[in-house]
């Protein structure tokens, strides 16, 4: 018991060992004392609270707020001791904002908890007993046998013990965890691969060691002993023999597995923990203008506090004779006096903190998330992909981005390969007509002959189609007999029948490459391969496949020829197979794929190696020996491989292309133009990074192109950045790009980071080749901590990128075809990079001005709300009488004020979309903060108190000596002053955000006269009632006898010019003498708002709208497509395509 106690508590973990044993069908050793290890159930639980936690554990996150935190202070202090409002004042909004917030997460949480039973309630087919028994997923123990049918999903973790095919095998998608969409074969071991009933699955004998869960989808370590008549084989397992939960079996009609990982220890589970939270630059300023006002309430409070002792020393004022002292308030200490009248003035002051601020900002930006997903011009229509948005705490860092980091394959190209030209035994070759053409020579065979390949070529040829871990589908399933095998029958289709798939687009596009040669592949039953070389079949034995892995960057496969011989097929990057190589034409070769690489295509050297049957045997040990190792495994592996991949011939070199996207050289041009400095980040070889850099515009032709390549040693790499550091200074070019490999990254950043950075920040475009997938986030942690701490951006579409993505402040997945790995780990994702221009120059500019403004309007109107409090105290003799009716104090910041700004942060537009996309430049007024800088702040927070002294001071004089304001004669009394402030001030702070908007629509009409409105009619009903319910009636008919007066009208008309007039003409004298280029962005977008042209790129009903503008006869609208315009005169109409 007290054991658990001490898991549940994370003090003792329950897996003490490296590895675990698992008993195949919980078939547990009957002799010695084993005790069975303890394994997590399989419940799945993604939800955050239980019924039970729910209240105590969300009420402590949100009271980790200091707002919150604050305001549950002030509240329990109205509580304990007698304050001049009621707690009600500070308790109902706190209530609200809580509520309101909890209300949110429950559902969310609920949502969640839905999901999960969900999940946790599918029925699964489990042997127990001899026998098939259905029972939820739920209750899967790590070692039940679980059957799982063809198009289902596997509910755990599961090491493949048998299918319905003969050899063991069976198809999968791992869609659901990579994005993936090619069958991968997975693998049972051949002892177990016979048991195909329930009957031998219930004998089977066998225990399972593997290593403890981990979040690597793409490893596992393991073996399996299985004990057949008394004697024990022990096979290895490794990735290719687990069946991940989320997987779905296709093409296989069932398997049969044993469960190893279940519930939240699955590989599935494990990855989707939480990503570590993001927070914008808004939020961080956000917090230190909280912490500022709590200053100046700590400093308004004391000062109050001082001068009511002060004012108290004199006799007459410290009891007077109409407030005698009881006998109690004299005997008491004057300390706790002093802190219980500081406590009474904090109170009084401490709606200075807008505790409506958060969960405003909160709904703004979850509301505004849903614009980028409503963007059509984010729609890409051929893969009927919407731009995503997967946070929206990071919306107004879309308007901050100063470095974008970028991938270069799949992220500026389609990822779409072409084979085009390849380097066969030092001579060129390029593919016309699905033939092999030597260089120099053209196509002149006749149409339909078909050359034939001999020698050297023809090995090439084979070793293309041969080397690869491509899968084929076929058109036709349904006909296919054979215990289900859809390779068993393949030489019965023909070609156009199949269709092949990878999970990288090179292999497919070599593939694809040498079957219109002549060598196609065919087929991949279990170990046999088989290929047609025109037209003649060919079966290769498949003896082992060497996996390609980040650090090798290369693949190999073992095969058995026809003739009986072995072979070994390699392909990879020209560094990761050249200095293996000891025949062929090495240098031509070399000099083939740098040339390649410099017409931007991407390489792969292709070698291999004959074995002797004694040179074959040592291999197959020295593989199996570190396949079954279960204790650093990989590391073994990797030792047999670089001991197999050695003493190479060399056969060749393949040029595939990768297109560029759509306007990707435009888009990075704007995004300079902006003041973004974009970085390509790749894995590709330096020449073919350049030749793309230059073809997509990161690189121009003109820009001085500075190289740190291939550095072998501290000093020399140090020496060389001294170098490319002087040639910045003393060379008068404007522009300069830097390339730099992994090697010399690694480098400079071990010892040289800030000479590193110096020649990077002089440079507009860097280029980093040869990149490993944690080098790339390396770099943007290196520009994130520098001393400007600069906001980055990652966009990249690959698993390699994903470390990227979550280094940087914002990271962009690009729904690409290599996997959603990246989409899944992204705060953002879209279909196409050029979109990317759109997101920050549009979307991330409304984001950042609708949010700055709302910081800065929600603190000034705070201002204007509690500093007629303050100032109200030096003519009550600071007795902590309040100047606003309890009610007010509460509703002010709920009702009053609340929908104007939240609308005005959702749909303001300081300048059109196509302005902003048209001149990138508009992008550098926002940037760094500016619109939250201390100096702006200031200007808020001085405007707020000075329009809070024009209504205080402003009403006073209007009315504080007047006597005759009612027609009775009466004079007007302290809550008919309170109510005529906070009149003058609900309408100033109200029309002080109609002059910062731009972009009126109809719901901003609504809420801004519809809260004036509300606010007249509330007062109206709340004091023309006796209510019950209230112990006093102080605003009974109050406001009628106010609004009765044509004095109040005339000072409330005069108090609100006179705050705003000052504005308007500041806004008037800079616009015109000191205009930004947003304003005169602002000036031609309304000059150019009418023109027909301008008006044909707007969506229908806005085009409608601006032409409603123009004195035209008649609109006609033809289709969603064209618009057609009929001029006054009667001349023929104009039609306006793409409206």
């Amino acid at each position: 018991m007290l054991r658990w106690i001490r898991q549940q508590l994370g003090f003792d973990p329950p897996h003490q060992s490296e590895t675990r044993t698992i008993y195949v069908a919980n078939r547990f050793p009957q002799h010695g004392h084993y005790v069975p290890q303890r394994f997590a159930d399989n419940r799945i639980i993604s939800s955050k609270y239980t019924i039970w936690n729910f209240v105590p554990k969300n009420l402590f996150e949100q009271f980790r707020r200091i707002a919150n935190f604050y305001f549950l202070i002030i509240f329990l202090v109205q509580l304990m001791i007698d304050t001049p409002t009621s707690p009600v004042t500070s308790g109902l909004p706190l209530f609200f904002v809580i509520t309101v917030t909890a209300i949110k997460q429950g559902y969310e949480d609920w949502l969640r908890h839905k999901a999960d039973n969900e999940v946790n309630g599918a029925p699964v087919f489990v042997v127990r007993s001899g026998s098939l028994v259905q029972t939820r997923s739920k209750n899967i123990r790590v070692g039940d046998i679980v059957r799982v049918a063809k198009d289902e999903t596997f509910p755990v973790d599961l090491v493949l013990l048998s299918s319905d095919r003969e050899d063991g095998t069976c198809h999968i998608t791992t869609a659901s965890l990579d994005g993936e969409t090619n069958l991968k074969t997975h693998y049972s071991v051949a002892e177990t691969a016979v048991c195909q009933s329930v009957s031998q699955l219930e004998a089977l004998q066998a225990v399972v060691e593997c290593q403890q869960p981990e979040a690597d989808l793409y490893r596992f370590v393991g073996r399996i002993t299985v004990t057949q008549h008394g004697e024990e084989i022990v096979r290895p397992l490794g990735p290719e023999n687990l069946l991940l939960r989320g997987a779905r079996l296709k093409n296989t009609k069932e398997i049969f597995g044993v469960a190893v990982y279940t519930g939240m220890e699955s590989k599935m589970a494990l990855n989707y923990k939480c990503k570590s939270q993001k927070r914008s630059a808004v939020e961080k300023s956000m917090n230190t203008f909280l912490i500022i006002y709590l200053g100046i309430l700590l400093f308004e409070a004391i000062l109050s506090t001082i001068l009511k002792y002060a004012w108290q020393a004199e006799d007459k004022w410290d009891e007077p004779f109409y407030n005698q002292k009881t006998e109690q308030e004299r005997n008491s200490s004057p300390i706790l006096k002093f802190i219980s009248d500081f406590l009474a003035f904090l109170v009084l002051y401490n709606f200075i903190i807008p505790i409506s601020l958060y969960v405003t900002v909160e709904m703004q930006k979850f509301l505004g998330s849903f614009f980028i997903g409503w963007d059509l011009d984010l729609y890409h229509e051929e893969s009927d992909q919407k731009a995503q948005v997967n946070t929206s705490d990071l919306n107004e860092e879309l308007g901050q981005v100063e470095y974008v980091f970028t991938d270069k394959t799949g992220t500026l190209t389609e990822n779409e390969m072409q084979f085009r030209e390849c380097s066969i035994n030092g001579t060129k070759y390029r593919e016309v007509n699905g033939k092999l053409i030597p260089e120099g020579m053209t196509d002149d065979s006749p149409d339909g002959s078909t050359p034939h390949l001999i020698g050297d070529e023809l090995l090439f040829v084979k070793a293309v189609s041969l080397c690869h871990t491509v899968q084929i589908s076929y058109d036709q399933p349904d006909c296919l007999v054979g215990g289900g095998d859809p390779f068993s029958h393949a030489n019965g289709f023909s070609s156009t029948h199949m269709e092949y798939y990878a999970s990288s687009p090179d292999e497919k596009a070599l593939v694809e490459a040498a079957k219109r040669i002549g060598v196609a592949f065919t087929c991949c039953n279990g170990d046999t391969m088989e290929i047609k070389t025109f037209g003649k079949s060919e079966r290769y034995k498949l003896l082992h496949v060497l996996e390609f892995d980040a650090n090798r960057r290369r693949m190999s496969v073992i095969l058995q020829t026809p003739s009986g011989g072995t072979v070994l097929f390699t392909k990879g990057a020209e560094s990761a197979v050249l200095p293996f190589a000891t025949g062929g034409e090495i240098e031509k070769t070399r000099l083939h794929v740098d040339e390649f690489a410099l017409k931007g295509l991407r390489t792969l050297v292709v070698a291999c190696r004959h074995f002797s049957p004694e040179e074959y045997d040592d291999v197959d040990r020295r593989l199996n020996a570190a396949r079954t190792a279960l204790q650093q495994r990989e590391e073994r592996l990797q030792e047999a491989f670089s001991y197999i991949e050695k003493d190479l011939q060399l056969l060749g070199a393949t040029g595939v292309e990768d297109k560029l996207q759509d306007k990707v050289q435009e888009t990075i041009e704007a995004l300079r133009l902006a003041g973004i400095k974009v970085w390509v980040l790749t894995g590709d070889k330096h020449e073919t990074a350049v030749s793309v850099s230059l073809s997509c515009g990161h690189f121009h032709r003109t820009m001085n192109i500075l190289e740190l390549l291939q550095q072998r040693s501290d000093n020399e790499c140090a020496e060389q950045l001294r170098i490319l550091a002087r040639r910045i200074k003393e060379d008068h070019v404007i522009q300069h790009g830097l390339v730099v490999d992994g090697a010399s990254l690694s480098l400079a950043l071990r010892e040289h980071e800030k000479l590193f950075m110096e020649v990077c920040k002089n440079c507009s475009a860097v280029l980093c080749c040869r990149m490993a997938p944690l080098q790339k986030a390396k770099v943007v942690r290196l520009l994130k901590t520098s001393p400007e701490k600069p906001i980055t951006l990652a966009i990249g579409d690959g698993a390699n990128d994903v470390s990227m993505i979550q280094e940087a402040h914002v990271g962009i997945g690009i729904m690409g075809k290599e996997g959603r790995q990246a989409v899944r780990n992204s705060d953002y994702a879209i279909a196409r990079f050029k979109f990317l221009a759109k997101l920050l120059l549009v979307h991330g500019h409304f984001y950042y001005i609708r949010i700055a403004t709302l910081v800065q309007y929600f603190f000034y109107k705070n201002v204007c709300f509690i500093t007629p409090q303050f100032l109200y105290q030096f003519f009550c003799l600071f007795s902590q009488q309040t100047l606003y009716d309890s009610v007010y104090l509460t509703l002010y910041n709920i009702c009053f004020t609340s929908l104007p700004i939240l609308i005005y942060s959702l749909f303001e537009q300081l300048v059109h979309p196509h302005v902003l996309q048209n001149k990138p430049g508009l992008y550098r007024d926002i940037s760094k903060n500016s619109l939250l800088s201390f100096r702006t702040f200031l200007y808020w927070t001085l405007l707020g108190f000075c329009h809070a002294f024009v209504f205080f001071f402003g009403s006073y004089i209007l009315m504080g000596e007047d006597t005759t304001l009612m027609g009775n004669g009466q004079m007007f009394g302290n809550w008919t002053f309170g109510t005529l402030v906070f009149t003058v001030m609900v309408i100033t702070v109200t029309l002080k955000l109609a002059l910062e908007t731009h972009f009126w629509t109809w719901m901003n009409h609504f809420v801004t006269w519809g809260s004036i409105a509300f606010y007249f009619i509330f007062s109206l009903f709340y004091g023309g009632i006796i209510w019950p319910f209230l112990h006093t009636q102080d605003m009974y008919f109050v406001f009628v006898q106010l609004l009765s007066s044509g004095s109040a009208w005339f000072a409330i008309i005069i108090i609100v010019i006179t705050c705003l007039f000052p504005d308007v003409v500041k806004k008037v004298f800079y616009r015109h003498l000191q205009p930004t280029s947003t304003q005169k962005s602002q000036m031609y977008s309304n000059r150019v708002a009418i023109g027909d042209d301008f008006i044909a790129l707007q969506p229908l009903s806005r085009a409608k709208s601006q032409l409603g503008k123009i004195r035209w006869k008649r609109v006609r609208v033809q289709s969603a497509q064209n618009m057609t315009l009929l001029k006054p005169s009667g001349a023929q109409g104009r039609t306006i395509g793409t409206c």
